[in-house]
């Protein structure tokens, strides 16, 4: 009898080890599911900003105004630049527009987004990602631009 008690007093304390060290694995994983998540919305985020600016850039000329209107909408969503960024820490100063041709109704255009930091919310994987540049490119079509020469 008296090696029960004995046993007894040895595991004291060891259901809090074992839970904390099943709740670190546990919120662990539970955080990482949910910054990939955040990481994989960003992307689609991202990628369809320049789907968005491309297909507004086809129905703009190849002018200053416009090109501040095309990463207008990569940024804000609008050609104003009112409101709030879709995404944190994007700026006009991560997108490029080049245009290859005339693009209303000829060429391609091609606006891209490059050099976006992520920003973690838990710093698991460390405080930022780099993520890889953004790019598409439309060809023009007529758009019922009718060229002087017709």
């Amino acid at each position: 009898m008296r090696s029960s008690n004995f046993f007894k007093h040895d595991e004291r304390g060891a259901a809090l080890v074992e839970f904390a060290i099943g709740a670190t694995i546990f919120l662990t994983a539970i955080f990482a599911v949910l910054e990939f998540g955040r990481l994989l919305w960003m992307h689609n985020a991202l990628t369809d900003a320049t789907r968005r600016a491309a297909h507004y850039a086809m129905t703009q000329g190849n002018n200053n105004d416009a090109q501040l209107a095309i990463k207008n909408v990569v940024v804000y969503g609008n050609p104003a630049g009112t409101g709030t960024p879709l995404a944190s820490n994007l700026s006009i100063d991560n997108v490029n527009v080049n245009y290859s041709g005339y693009a209303l109704s000829s060429g391609t255009v091609t606006v891209e987004i490059q050099d976006y930091d992520f920003n973690f919310v838990v710093p698991l994987f460390g405080t930022t990602l780099q993520m890889p540049a953004y790019r598409t490119t439309l060809t023009g079509e007529s758009a019922g631009f009718i060229p002087d020469d017709i």
